[in-house]
């Protein structure tokens, strides 16, 4: 089971990490609201732009080149009723990187959507998922959720409570099996709920989710 449909073209993401710059002393969520669907995220939080031209907050956070939105929109998505609709991250190989040079504690949290694999996201003290393992938050399958032709659909928390700063992320797990959304610095409670469904479609979504290999896609 995959994020994206099998017909999906691979992407393309050309733009290279940056270091982070600049910080803010209050709770951030990134939401990837503005992302292009299929962009790579790169610097679109750090004072640059996604790899479409895209750009937003500078909150000093950058992601490596693996770190992928998709928009639910996007007719090769896979996901729904994400908290912060309509976009998530994502990743087609490796894992997703997240670094925040000047550095975060207290709390750490997301949301995230699985079908049938597992994963884990680990948090360091150092840049680039590197210095010392202070975490890491275990991912479980959450199975078929209930948005018809959408399986990625159920969603569930991720947290780790701080104590000591954290300056990287490194979100795991089978590619193109997991998603993310509200990445929360500073509380173990990310926000707003994911949107939920009458229960009469969510039965009828049951039987309704779409099949298709989870596949490792190369960029060029």
């Amino acid at each position: 089971m995959s994020m994206k449909k099998h017909f999906a073209k691979a992407l393309v993401a050309t733009a290279a990490l940056c270091g982070a710059v600049g910080a803010s002393a209050a709770v951030i969520t990134l939401d990837f609201e503005g992302v292009g669907s299929g962009a790579a995220v790169l610097n679109f939080y750090n004072g640059g732009t996604d790899s479409q031209g895209n750009s937003g907050i500078n909150y000093g956070v950058a992601f490596n080149n693996n770190a992928l939105a998709l928009r639910e929109s996007d007719p090769t998505a896979n996901f729904a009723l994400a908290p912060s609709p309509e976009t998530a991250m994502f990743f087609l190989t490796g894992s997703a990187i997240l670094n925040y040079a000047p550095g975060f504690t207290g709390g750490f949290s997301f949301w995230y959507t699985t079908v049938a694999f597992t994963g884990s996201v680990r948090i360091f003290d150092g840049l680039n998922a590197s210095g010392n393992l202070l975490g890491v938050i275990n991912l479980a399958a959450l199975g078929t959720g209930p948005s018809p032709g959408n399986p990625f659909s159920n969603w569930a928390i991720g947290s780790l409570a701080l104590t000591t700063t954290a300056r990287s992320v490194d979100f795991g797990g089978t590619v193109n099996a997991v998603g993310y959304d509200n990445i929360t610095f500073g509380s173990t409670n990310p926000t707003p709920q994911p949107v939920s469904l009458p229960g009469s479609l969510a039965l009828v979504g049951l039987g309704l989710a779409a099949l298709a290999a989870s596949t490792r896609r190369r960029r060029a």
